[in-house]
């Protein structure tokens, strides 16, 4: 079974857009066809932008927080890491640790560099959303 670790913008983005695909994500977890983790980290950095954005998206935010597999977040990093910004670097950790297959991002400015290059990036396949159903 695929393990999809969502970062901060998928959670964001699914609790205020219920019918898109970051929202689909989760129906399709319900089906078992794979199964949704984040880290306390992501998910706090998700609150705070929902709050500050779009408060109303704040109680769907937390049912879907519900679904998600809490993994825990390293403190140190689990080996030559990918070059990131420091505030994305726990968010690959986790990723790494969980033994996701998937990190799943809109993070195109600092994660863009690393998506589809498993072999760059410990294993784990970074992608977007929309890349990730594509290849389905």
């Amino acid at each position: 079974m695929l393990k999809l670790f969502l970062d901060a913008n998928v959670l964001f983005t699914a609790a205020h857009n219920p019918g898109g695909k970051a929202a689909f994500l989760f129906d399709a977890a319900d089906l078992g066809h794979w199964r949704l983790l984040s880290s306390a980290y992501t998910i706090e950095e998700a609150r705070r932008n929902i709050a500050a954005k779009y408060p109303q998206c704040s109680e769907r935010l937390e049912v879907l927080v519900g679904e998600v597999t809490i993994t825990p977040q390293p403190a140190t990093s689990p080996g030559p890491a990918i070059a990131l910004p420091e505030k994305d670097l726990p968010v690959f950790v986790a990723a790494c640790a969980a033994g996701a297959s998937h990190l799943l991002t809109g993070d195109l400015k600092h994660l863009g560099p690393h998506m589809n290059r498993p072999a760059d990036s410990l294993g784990l396949m970074i992608q977007t959303v929309a890349d990730f159903l594509k290849g389905l």
